[in-house]
């Protein structure tokens, strides 16, 4: 048997045979730790979802002449917030091209404040979105090392009362107290330091796209007060 696989059997053999209160520890922190994984395979999916349709979706934008084919394409690319801002002020002005016409007109001053409004509701709901379950991530990162310090004295209090009983500081007394005391502690730690650094990276990614969102909307919000060059539409207007 070599060495590694020496050192698996031996934590197994100490996880079995731990004591009731010890395996509810090491049962509480395998339940956070197998929770957070998951999770973090999921942020990472998502976070790349939304980066590869929104390139997709600004290739869309910046090549499209007509607000309404812009439109028709957001339910493609729902993971997107760049395209759901666009879909909010699409659906609150009731078309922007229409709108861009009206502040040419001299009456879309109202309809640019209903799309900045509609814009900052739809920037929210995308940031809630983007740190769905990052709260169960810092949660995890900042209790379980607690929970892992628990079972630690949990342990020692153990190897206590077992030199109180037997009258003897042998190993053979202390050895299985401060063996779930050691391992209670491994698996808070290998609980915790995976999920804050996956929790890091995420706050990190959902900073990256809220600056996004909100030069997006200023894009946007500029293209509708900006109105439409009259040398431009009178050649349209003669073609």
């Amino acid at each position: 048997m070599s060495p590694t696989d020496a050192l698996h059997s031996g934590v197994f053999e100490l996880v079995l045979s731990a004591g009731p209160m010890a395996k509810i520890v090491l049962t509480i922190l395998l339940f956070f730790s197998v929770v957070s994984w998951a999770l973090i395979a999921e942020k990472w999916w998502q976070f790349r979802r939304v980066r590869r349709q929104t390139l997709a979706f600004l290739k869309l934008y910046r090549e499209s002449r007509r607000s309404a084919t812009v439109n028709a394409a957001v339910k493609k690319y729902r993971e997107s917030p760049l395209a759901q801002l666009y879909g909010a002020a699409y659906q609150e002005v009731g078309g922007l091209d229409e709108a861009l016409e009206e502040l040419d007109e001299g009456r879309g001053s109202e309809r640019v404040e209903l799309a900045q409004r509609a814009l900052r509701r739809a920037s929210t709901h995308e940031i809630v979105r983007l740190e769905r379950y990052l709260p169960f991530l810092a949660t995890t990162a900042s209790a379980t090392p607690f929970i892992g310090l628990f079972g630690t004295v949990w342990g020692i209090m153990a190897a206590f009362h077992g030199i109180g009983q037997q009258g003897s500081a042998s190993l053979a007394v202390v050895a299985p107290g401060i063996s779930e005391a050691l391992i209670a502690t491994a698996f808070g730690l290998g609980a915790a330091i995976p999920a804050v650094i996956a929790y890091n990276y995420f706050v990190n990614r959902v900073k990256h796209w809220a600056a996004e969102m909100e030069g997006f909307t200023l894009d946007l919000l500029n293209a509708l007060m900006r109105p439409a060059p009259k040398v431009a539409r009178t050649a349209k207007d003669g073609l």
